[in-house]
């Protein structure tokens, strides 16, 4: 079987060189081992060293030479926007205070829907809506990956969580 044994990052490798593509939701992108099968049909075993979260774009480098694109999936998704700058960074720092996944783009930030968030969005005079997209989240200042919910993420909060 052929093995993917690196990750080298978007834009990082050599695009005409990929064998094949993989397409995953992001629950699904954080991975150490892993049987995959590639959307063209190749058979692959993702064997790294560590846990790594995949990005699209990522290239997983086989052993025998080429790579397998990693795409982001399209999921249920909801896009938040707010009506002016200020607007826009308040509902930024509620959600960071909520250490929810969140991928933030210019002008919108995409969160997985949650309708106690959604409403606490909506009494911040956001603009909400669900969306179809791939979700690539930020991975944090601290390094962690968003994966896991109870956030031990190897630093103390001194602040409350509300």
């Amino acid at each position: 079987m052929k093995r993917a044994t690196d990750v080298v990052r978007a834009g990082q490798w050599p695009t005409q060189d990929r064998t094949d593509t993989v397409t995953l939701l992001f629950d699904d992108r954080y991975r150490r081992r892993l049987r995959m099968l590639g959307d063209g049909g190749l058979d692959f075993l993702l064997d790294l060293a560590e846990p790594v979260v995949l990005r699209g774009g990522d290239g997983l480098r086989l052993e025998e030479g080429g790579f397998v694109e990693v795409k982001a999936a399209e999921e249920n998704l909801v896009e938040i926007r707010g009506r002016d700058a200020a607007a826009f960074a308040r509902i930024a720092w509620h959600l960071g205070n909520r250490h929810l996944p969140a991928q933030i783009d210019a002008d919108r930030i995409l969160i997985r829907d949650d309708h106690v968030i959604v409403d606490m969005l909506k009494g911040l005079g956001a603009e909400v809506r669900a969306v179809r997209a791939p979700f690539d989240p930020e991975g944090g200042a601290y390094g962690q990956h968003n994966h896991d919910l109870a956030h031990p993420h190897g630093h103390v909060h001194d602040e409350r969580h509300g």
